[in-house]
């Protein structure tokens, strides 16, 4: 894969896509977007491909969209932008496989919003979160005013849009918003084992799982609970769930095939 805004790298199972818009801190306008969305659908189509990180290039993670961009539209454009953000981000939430932000400095606005799109957030203890839009007289419009509420409670949510506050990696932790808080040095490599980690389980579990937790959220108890049940039964029908208990009997590791 070969991009203008993006790096992409692929290792042992595990990809790390990199935001590399370093001069203007990784912010996010139409060209980098509508890039994301390539990558991340020719990932999620990659079979040797079973855990993706992102990331971005310098100090910043994602600093937010691009302002320059979006200071001269009108209504019609501006919805058109953040219905834009929302897709790409829906697409990165929804995708069949684990993807972990490694948020690595600035997240704001656009950042934090793509942050929560992710399944797991680690933040370097130099890691900036915030949805500052308000302070530009706009809303967040990446999906902050739905996904932020979701992740940290309503309230925290509110606080945290209506002034506009940043808050620091620590905070990020405390509410919620970040599961993992480590040095800006050891980032990738804590990030890259957790990657590894989750690699080594039966995929199509990991996958099942990631999809009744996502669809299980948006309904009622019985509702997900008939989700759950049924990616559990699918589970036996694959050659993942015979081998791992075969292994775990036999006591020894398991070798998944991802099928």
């Amino acid at each position: 894969m070969s991009f203008e805004n993006l790096i992409v790298e692929v290792q042992d199972g595990i990809a790390t896509l990199t935001i590399n818009r370093e001069k203007v801190l990784n912010a996010l306008n139409t060209a980098t977007l509508m890039e994301l969305s390539e990558a991340f659908y020719e990932l999620d189509e990659d079979p040797d491909v079973n855990v993706i990180i992102l990331t971005g290039a310098g100090k910043s993670f994602v600093a937010g969209a691009d302002i320059t961009e979006m200071q001269p539209l009108d209504a019609i454009e501006g919805r058109k932008f953040g219905m834009l953000g929302q897709s790409v981000f829906t697409q990165v939430e929804n995708l069949s496989k684990p993807v972990i932000a490694a948020v690595n400095g600035f997240a704001l606005g656009g950042g934090t919003e793509l942050a929560l799109a992710c399944d797991i957030i680690y933040a370097s203890e130099k890691a900036k979160f915030g949805q500052p839009e308000v302070g530009l007289g706009v809303t967040p419009g990446f999906g902050g005013t739905q996904r932020l509420p979701r992740r940290v409670g309503m309230a925290m949510a509110k606080e945290i849009i209506y002034t506009g506050r940043i808050i620091n990696a620590e905070d990020a932790l405390r509410i919620g918003l970040a599961n993992k808080m480590v040095p800006p040095d050891v980032l990738m490599e804590e990030v890259m084992n957790l990657a590894k980690e989750i690699a080594s389980k039966g995929q199509v579990s990991v996958r099942l799982a990631k999809a009744a937790i996502n669809r299980g959220m948006d309904v009622d108890i019985n509702s997900a609970l008939s989700l759950e049940a049924d990616a559990f039964g699918l589970c036996f029908s694959t050659h993942d769930q015979k081998e791992g208990m075969t292994a775990f009997v036999e006591k020894r590791r398991p070798e998944f095939k991802g099928n």
